[in-house]
C-alpha cells in the first residue's frame, strides 16, 4: 500500500505541474508591411496568440496588431482591453472573423454578461479597423483612443471555432482558454499573462483532493477492513484508520477550498458535475468526522446501525472520491498517460483489497472450525 501511495502521489504531481503549452513564439519576425510597423511586440502564453502595439502618449491612441490562429476553420479572434476587471465581463472587444461574402471583418462588442454576443459601441473610439487571414492565422488592427493616462491595461485574448449569422459562437473552455488573460504596460512594451498562476491554483487543486478523496481515504478504509482481522493489530488499526481518514479529510477540505476560490475567479466556467460531486464528498466527510464523537460502545444497541450508517458513508465518499479525481484530471486537460497511470494504481489498491479480503475470510473461517464444538462420539450411560 505504501509503493502504491508514493506512485499515485508522483503521479498525481507530475500531472499537476506541467506546464502550460508554450505561446507562440517569434513575434519579432513577423511582418504586416511598410504601412504597419509597431514599437512593442509579446508572444502571450496562451492560444499561440501574439500582440503588437505601438502607444502615442500626447494623442492617447494605441494602436494593435492582434495575432492568432482561430479554434479551427471558419473560427473567429478577439483581443479586448478590461477597464474594470480582469476577466471577460467588461471587456472592451474587437473580434475578427469572416463574414459569408468571403471578407474579413472586425466588430466590437462591449461585453456585459455571459450570453449572446451583440455588436456594440465600446468604451474607446476605435480607427482603421482591418483584418486578414494568412496561412491559417487571423491577423487584427486597430487603433484605440485610450487617453494618457492609461499606460497600464488588462487585457483579455481569445479565439473560437464557428461563427453563426454574423455573430461569433461560444468558445471552448480548455485550459488556454480560461487563462487568455493578463497585463499589457503600453510604456514598457511588456505583456504577461494569468496562465501560470491559472494553473498553479488549478494543480493545487487537484493534488490536495488527489491524494486526499482519492488516496487516502481509500488506504485508511483498507487498514480497518482488514487489519483488525489480525488480533496483534488491535487496537493499532483503529489509530491508523482514524489518523488516515482525519488526514485525508482535512488535505480534502483544504483541496473543497481552492476550489471554491477558484470557483470565485471562473464565473461563467462551469464544471457542475465536478462541483457537485465535491460538494457531497466535504458534506459526507464532515458527517462522518461528527458521527467518530458518537459512536456507541461495542455492546450498545446501537451500534449495529451505527456501524451500518459507517460503512455505508465510507464508502460512498470512496467512490464518488475516484469518480471525482478522473473527472479532474480530464478538466486539467492532461495527457492520457496521467489518467492511464491513476488507473493502474486503483487497480493496484484493489488488487491488494482482494487478497486482504481472500486471506481475512480464510482466517474467519478456520477460527470458526477450531472454536466449533465436535458433534461425533455418543454418550455413555
Amino acid at each position: 500500500m505504501a509503493g502504491a501511495f508514493v506512485l499515485l502521489s508522483a503521479a498525481i504531481a507530475a500531472v499537476c505541474f506541467i506546464p502550460p503549452p508554450a505561446a507562440a513564439q517569434g513575434c519579432k519576425s513577423q511582418n504586416f508591411g511598410s504601412n504597419r510597423v509597431f514599437a512593442s511586440c509579446s508572444d502571450l502564453p496562451q492560444l499561440s496568440a501574439s500582440i503588437h502595439w505601438t502607444y502615442d502618449r500626447a494623442a492617447g491612441n494605441l494602436s494593435i496588431a492582434f495575432v492568432a490562429p482561430p479554434g479551427a476553420e471558419g473560427g473567429w479572434v478577439a483581443w479586448a482591453i478590461n477597464p474594470t476587471g480582469t476577466g471577460m465581463v467588461g471587456s472592451q472587444t474587437l473580434a475578427a472573423f469572416r463574414v459569408a461574402d468571403g471578407r474579413m471583418v472586425v466588430k466590437t462588442y462591449d461585453i456585459k454578461g455571459y450570453g449572446p454576443l451583440e455588436e456594440s459601441k465600446i468604451a474607446f473610439e476605435t480607427a482603421d479597423l482591418a483584418a486578414e487571414y494568412v496561412g491559417g492565422t487571423m491577423r487584427m488592427f486597430g487603433t484605440l483612443k485610450v487617453g494618457k493616462e492609461m499606460t497600464v491595461v488588462n487585457q483579455v485574448w481569445q479565439v473560437g471555432e464557428s461563427v453563426t449569422a454574423g455573430v461569433p459562437d461560444k468558445h471552448a473552455f480548455n485550459q488556454d482558454n480560461i487563462n487568455s488573460k493578463g497585463t499589457l504596460d503600453l510604456i514598457l512594451g511588456v505583456s504577461s499573462g494569468s496562465g501560470d498562476s491559472g494553473t498553479r491554483n488549478r494543480n493545487i487543486h487537484g493534488i490536495l483532493n488527489a491524494v486526499s478523496w482519492g488516496i487516502l481515504l481509500p488506504i485508511g478504509a483498507i487498514f480497518a477492513r482488514y487489519l483488525k482481522t489480525f488480533q496483534s493489530a488491535d487496537p493499532a488499526w483503529f489509530y491508523l484508520h482514524v489518523s488516515c481518514q482525519l488526514i485525508g479529510y482535512i488535505v480534502g477540505v483544504a483541496g473543497w477550498g481552492t476550489g471554491l476560490n477558484l470557483g470565485s475567479k471562473s464565473k461563467g466556467v462551469q464544471h457542475t458535475t465536478h462541483r457537485n460531486i465535491g460538494i457531497i464528498l466535504f458534506a459526507l466527510g464532515t458527517l462522518q468526522v461528527f458521527a467518530l464523537f458518537l459512536r456507541p460502545n461495542k455492546d450498545h444497541k446501537y451500534r449495529f446501525y451505527w456501524n451500518i450508517y459507517h460503512h455505508l458513508v465510507g464508502y460512498t465518499v470512496i467512490i464518488l472520491g475516484i469518480i471525482n479525481v478522473f473527472k479532474g484530471l480530464k478538466i486539467l486537460d492532461t495527457d492520457q498517460k496521467w489518467t492511464t497511470a491513476y488507473i493502474i494504481v486503483i487497480c493496484i489498491l484493489g488488487g491488494i483489497a482482494l487478497l486482504l479480503e481472500a486471506i481475512t475470510w480464510m482466517i474467519v473461517l478456520r477460527r470458526k472450525s477450531r472454536n466449533a464444538k465436535p458433534n461425533g462420539g455418543s454418550n455413555a450411560i
